[in-house]
């Protein structure tokens, strides 16, 4: 049973619904760092890890701080100071330690600061597997499960959107369209395909 629980979350969160094409979070580093594959693979890593490691600091602190005290309303508050000071804390280490991963991840790191998308899977997390949770470590599975593969998910798409805004580079794109305007209407239609893989059932 809990296999099945774990392959729908896979499949639901990397495909149909996708956090970018499905319920539009982290739409601005979508736009703006998808104009290279390189840089768009390594934006990916990056929001993955941090997703991962964000599922798992927000179960932590629901389950051990806001559950008991009762004070799950202060959830955004503490989910948005947690997330933050992970990041500032995570981009610090890896600049202390290892300057060339922050040449790497450096930039980045600093731009999932304000990516809605980190957010979002922390709350989505709670929401679905944390409220009515009866085994709290069966709830940090799904949590870390969900994480990951709402960053593979995200790395896809990015993947994908880079690829193409690089080949339409190479197109003879009318001068209005050139730029946002284009990347919005290719945007528009990957959602649209994405919106297909709807009609999964399990």
């Amino acid at each position: 049973m809990e296999f099945n629980q774990l392959l729908m979350i896979v499949i639901s969160v990397i495909f149909i619904n996708n956090f970018i094409l499905s319920k539009f979070l982290g739409l601005c580093p979508f736009i703006g760092v998808s104009k290279e594959t390189r840089s768009a693979f390594y934006m990916g890593l990056a929001v993955t890890f941090v997703m991962t490691a964000s599922s798992i600091i927000t179960w932590a602190v629901y389950i051990f701080l806001l559950k008991p005290f009762h004070i799950e309303y202060l959830r955004t508050l503490s989910f948005i100071l947690v997330i933050a000071s992970f990041v500032q804390l995570i981009e610090m280490f890896i600049q202390k330690f290892s300057p060339a991963l922050y040449r790497v991840f450096g930039i980045y790191l600093a731009l999932i600061t304000t990516n809605c998308a980190v957010f979002g899977v922390a709350v989505l997390n709670s929401e679905m597997f944390l409220k009515a949770a009866d085994n709290v470590y069966s709830a940090l599975l799904f949590c870390v499960t969900q994480g990951f593969c709402a960053g593979v998910g995200f790395t896809i798409v990015l993947l994908f959107m880079s690829g193409i805004r690089e080949r339409l580079e190479l197109c003879d794109v009318p001068r209005p369209m050139r730029g946002m305007a284009i990347a919005f209407i290719v945007a528009s239609l990957m959602s649209m395909a994405f919106m297909g893989f709807a009609g999964f059932r399990f």
